[in-house]
């Protein structure tokens, strides 16, 4: 069943990433499917889809709305198959997982198959894989009286063109040049947690997309100039 969320994204730099790290350490619980010493780590792979004439990087009708991707975390040999879909005020996300080598199903329309919805969508969108993308990430998770809520940090974000299903070993270029992505999930009512977090720390919301900062880094959308960077902050672009 999708899950209905509300996201706040934020662009920091790596002195901040490391302070918000230490803070939700103290203050929120370890994600359960984390490791390392603190059990809050993993790494994620996501191959991103995108039409030939990129319409989700242009955010073009519909297609600005939504985002199919296949995710891997820490190498693992199963994956996700995801929707995330976005409306004016909360964020629905739609996963299904099954093993790696069923990628070689999708473009098959197999009836049987669990993950039939997600081969339907890219072939009636058009959609093709465009790129990889890798990154580090630390999750933390904590409860209230609306539900649970999570924050992530994601940092040493890299990415590498892919033009096949399937995932590469290789984790590419650095492409956020020295800085880090913290989102904070939470349902229905922003949290006091996170409220507190904002003030602390003195955070502005971004508009921030590793699929299209990947594509724009790695060069694969020709008509948008290559020093343009789709990380936007108040208006301003971090290159």
């Amino acid at each position: 069943m999708p899950v209905l969320m509300s996201e706040y994204k934020f662009v920091i730099d790596p002195d901040t990433a490391v302070r918000i790290r230490d803070w939700a350490r103290t203050r929120m619980e370890r994600d359960p499917h984390g490791e390392g010493p603190f059990g809050d780590q993993y790494q994620t792979t996501s191959l991103y889809f995108d039409t030939d004439d990129h319409d989700v990087f242009h955010r073009r009708d519909s297609y600005g709305r939504s985002k199919y991707r296949v995710r891997r975390y820490d190498g693992l040999d199963f994956v996700f198959l995801e929707r995330k879909l976005r409306t004016s005020s909360l964020l629905q996300k739609r996963r299904t997982q099954v093993p790696l080598d069923e990628l070689a199903l999708i473009g098959s329309l197999d009836p049987t198959w669990a993950g039939r919805w997600f081969d339907e969508r890219l072939a009636l969108r058009h959609l093709r894989p465009i790129c990889q993308v890798t990154y580090r990430r630390v999750a933390r998770v904590s409860h209230t009286t609306y539900g649970p809520v999570r924050l992530t940090l994601d940092t040493d974000v890299r990415a590498l063109t892919q033009p096949r299903v399937g995932f590469v070993n290789s984790q590419g270029e650095a492409i956020l040049h020295n800085r880090a992505v913290l989102e904070l999930k939470f349902p229905v009512v922003f949290p006091a947690l996170f409220k507190e977090l904002v003030q602390d720390f003195r955070l502005s919301p971004a508009r921030a997309s590793k699929y299209r900062t990947a594509a724009n880094q790695l060069g694969l959308v020709p008509e948008v100039h290559a020093a343009a960077v789709a990380i936007e902050v108040g208006g301003a672009t971090y290159a």
